[in-house]
């Protein structure tokens, strides 16, 4: 099976490069780089997974997260924040507001193959969902 993958990321070398190797690990991958288009590419795309940069300019990536939470047919989604954001507190809120997990910046691809694996296992057999 071929995982689909959404990256919200504002940044253009951060989103690239992260597409980039995704692609490389075979992911299938759709790319956004504001919230309007996030929501748009879960609507027409329906994601496996999502990596959510939270801080997209002056708009709040968690808000993305939240929309996965609250729709029944989506909350299922596992949400990888990745964020620059790498204290403590900072990570605690993020998975208070709906991530599965969260990776700081620069992105470590050892960590982020980690935790699309445990993740994706999740999506594969919905019985082992937490």
């Amino acid at each position: 099976m071929k995982y689909r993958v959404l990256v919200v990321e504002d940044n253009l070398a951060n989103r690239e490069l992260l597409c980039d190797w995704l692609e490389v690990q075979s992911f299938e991958v759709t790319s956004a780089e504001n919230l309007k288009q996030g929501f748009d590419a879960l609507d027409s795309h329906p994601p496996h997974v999502v990596l959510l940069d939270i801080q997209l300019g002056s708009e709040d990536g968690l808000s993305l997260a939240k929309r996965i939470r609250e729709e029944p047919t989506m909350r299922h989604i596992p949400v990888i924040a990745v964020t620059a954001h790498a204290m403590v507190t900072e990570q605690e809120r993020v998975i208070q507001a709906g991530c599965n997990a969260c990776i700081s910046k620069p992105v470590d691809f050892k960590l982020l193959s980690q935790q699309l694996d445990r993740w994706l296992d999740h999506v594969a057999n919905p019985e082992a969902r937490p």
